[in-house]
């Protein structure tokens, strides 16, 4: 186990008991693996996190079925766990369906509740601060949160939890491209217009804003992300 995965789980094991269940431990990796503390391909050895954690193998390897059945994680027959790396493919499957939940989200609204919209804003302004500092790694975090504050527009805890599961997978993708910042500058412009037609309640024209960011994005993606996975 690296230093770097020691420091960070070290610090983990203190939110941890012996009644933790395994979806506390499933929360904590998925955590760790989206800030690429476990990067795309790297093998997750069950000896080093059951002694990092202070966990049992039965707890640790319910947490692996979680986080596989997510799509975070993949069982490869006599070699282990790894985190997924994630093929052209799935940026495709993961944008078909966000474009189904999220725009859908929008579509059905009849009107923009003010607490959705000033979380959205909120999310909007850790974007901006953390750009201005030139953390790439926070703009995509508060990208994701402002994303699922979309999603929560829907009212539907299903649609929530499914999109929160399809951003995850989709920080892999963003692990492995080597300049974040060529992946979220350009949509920092973006997010503020369409939070701003949301805060002015015209949920239509942010849904068809929505439509040509999702387009946009994922062709950026793609082309980005084909010659950085190999």
């Amino acid at each position: 186990m690296t230093e770097e995965w020691g420091a960070r789980l070290a610090g983990d094991r203190a939110l941890l008991d012996r009644g933790s269940t395994a979806e506390r431990v499933a929360d904590i990796l998925r955590q760790r693996i989206t800030e690429g503390v476990f990067l795309p391909g790297t093998r997750l050895s069950e000896e080093s996190l059951r002694e990092a954690l202070g966990i049992s193998r039965n707890t640790l390897r319910e947490a692996f079925r979680l986080l596989a059945h997510e799509g975070l994680l993949e069982h490869q027959l006599n070699r282990g766990v790894f985190v997924r790396l994630l093929s052209t493919a799935d940026i495709r499957d993961l944008y078909a369906i966000r474009r189904i939940l999220e725009c859908g989200a929008l579509r059905n609204l009849s009107t923009v509740p003010a607490e959705a919209a000033a979380e959205a804003g909120a999310a909007i302004e850790a974007a901006e601060t953390a750009a201005a500092r030139g953390d790439w790694g926070a703009v995509g975090t508060a990208n994701m949160r402002f994303h699922q504050a979309i999603a929560d527009l829907s009212g539907s805890r299903r649609v929530a939890e499914t999109v929160r599961g399809l951003l995850a997978e989709l920080r892999l993708v963003f692990l492995v491209v080597a300049d974040p910042r060529q992946l979220h500058e350009p949509y920092l412009a973006g997010n503020r217009a369409l939070y701003e037609l949301l805060a002015a309640g015209d949920a239509r024209a942010a849904e068809e804003a929505l439509q040509r960011y999702f387009d946009d994005a994922e062709a950026q993606l793609l082309a980005a992300y084909a010659p950085a996975a190999g």
